[in-house]
């Protein structure tokens, strides 16, 4: 069992299998529980589905999300010899993409599913797209439906070539791509060698999940903790509730909130109920700082050390990438970013540069518009303070989603933030 945690990414169309992949690496790894299966193997069998247990818990699962239950099948998380993994929100879920960006975790790692039938899809290049804008290291293509397409190795050969070839074209370093012939369904080349593929030599998916490089825990950067929520708890009194992102907090730092602008001393740091003297990046903790009441702060605020506190944009400059949007986007336009666990209307200033998302080279400066599948650099001035870093210098709190009408309409990175005075 390690110690070493990575957050997965599960990428793709989203007919092309990640739900039961999921489902199968869950099931494979023992990490849906024995009384679960047993429940959905009745249930299967009685409807002439044997065998497809462990796809029917993802159904279940998919079904009980829509419906808004929360589900907790072991958060998502599985374990192989080398790694614990979380995987970054569920594949399928209508704001997958937004959660991949804002997730307080956000992913070091992916695996790209593409069908071995269907071969790269509008979605396939979305999502690799934006693996490749938040960057994601490294990319485990797993060739899915192996089974549908006769476990056939040209069919297996055309699809990697497909995917390469999208890969160079948002550079995308393919030395850092690994592609496996899998079968979700059957479990073909997953958690054990397929004989269905003996034209196939290289590693299954848990040996690629295992070979990972091992992330760097950001505990050299500032401490950074987006605030989730704030309590009152008596004897204790506010404690605000968070995940720490960079650094690290220890009882007796000064701390600083912003944009709510008001700091104090760490008295007590608490984590799963138990009071601890220090956290580090992944840590979800509540804490008390000395003379912060409950109204001083909010959701949405960030916790850094006193001495250097997070930025708070007057304006930032971003890269944004246009996923879907029913007309075009021009300077003025004013939609919600989802940047950490802040919501904040900004309006999208200027349109400074149109990118060439194949090359990175400036298509055209000062664009009038830009449009679904559209790469561009803009200018953002948030309608109310918020606190953003630029993704050189925190990575895990440079990136963000554009939310409007009711879906995620572009994902971005900011370059450059300009300080509030």
């Amino acid at each position: 069992m390690s110690d070493q945690h990575q957050n997965l990414a599960i990428i793709g169309h989203v007919d092309h299998g990640k739900s039961t992949l999921v489902g199968r690496l869950l099931f494979e790894t023992g990490s849906v529980p024995e009384h679960v299966i047993e429940q959905h193997r009745e249930e299967a069998e009685e409807k002439g589905k044997g065998g497809f247990e462990f796809a029917y818990v993802m159904d279940n699962l998919a079904e009980e999300r829509e419906r808004g239950v929360t589900i907790d099948i072991a958060h998502q998380e599985f374990s192989t010899d080398e790694y614990e993994f979380t995987i970054v929100d569920c594949p399928g879920h209508r704001d997958f993409v937004k959660n991949m960006i804002t997730g307080a975790s956000q992913a070091d790692n992916a695996v790209l599913v593409v069908a071995a039938d269907d071969g790269v899809a509008p979605q396939t290049q979305e999502h690799v797209f934006l693996a490749r804008t938040l960057g994601i290291g490294e990319l485990i293509v797993g060739v899915n439906k192996m089974d549908l397409v006769d476990y056939g190795e040209t069919k297996y050969k055309e699809v990697k070539s497909e995917v390469t070839d999208l890969l160079n074209q948002v550079q995308f370093n393919t030395d850092d791509a690994e592609f496996i012939p899998i079968s979700a369904f059957e479990g073909d080349n997953i958690a054990e060698r397929s004989d269905n593929t003996e034209w196939y030599d290289g590693e299954i998916l848990i040996e690629a999940l295992n070979n990972l490089p091992e992330p760097e825990p950001p505990t050299d950067a500032p401490l950074r903790l987006p605030i989730q929520d704030v309590y009152t708890i008596s004897g204790i009194g506010t404690v605000p509730v968070g995940r720490i992102e960079t650094g690290i907090m220890n009882i007796g730092d000064n701390v600083s909130f912003q944009p709510s602008d008001v700091g104090g001393e760490v008295k007590t740091i608490e984590m799963h109920h138990e009071e601890v003297p220090k956290a580090e990046p992944g840590d979800n903790v509540g804490f008390n700082v000395r003379g912060i009441g409950k109204d001083d702060i909010r959701r949405g605020d960030v916790c850094g050390p006193a001495e250097s506190p997070p930025s708070v944009a007057e304006t930032f400059q971003a890269q944004i990438v246009v996923m879907q949007h029913p007309s075009v986007i021009t300077a003025g336009y004013t939609p919600v970013f989802h940047a950490h666990t802040a919501q904040v209307a900004c309006t999208i200033e200027s349109l400074d540069k149109k990118m060439d998302p194949s090359s990175g080279e400036v298509a055209e400066e000062n664009p009038d518009f830009i449009q679904t599948g559209d790469a561009a650099v803009v200018t953002v001035r948030p309608q109310k303070p918020l606190s953003i870093e630029p993704s050189s210098e925190i990575p895990e709190l440079g990136s963000f989603a554009v939310r409007d009408m009711g879906q995620t309409i572009a994902a971005g990175k900011v370059l450059s933030v300009e300080n509030r005075e």
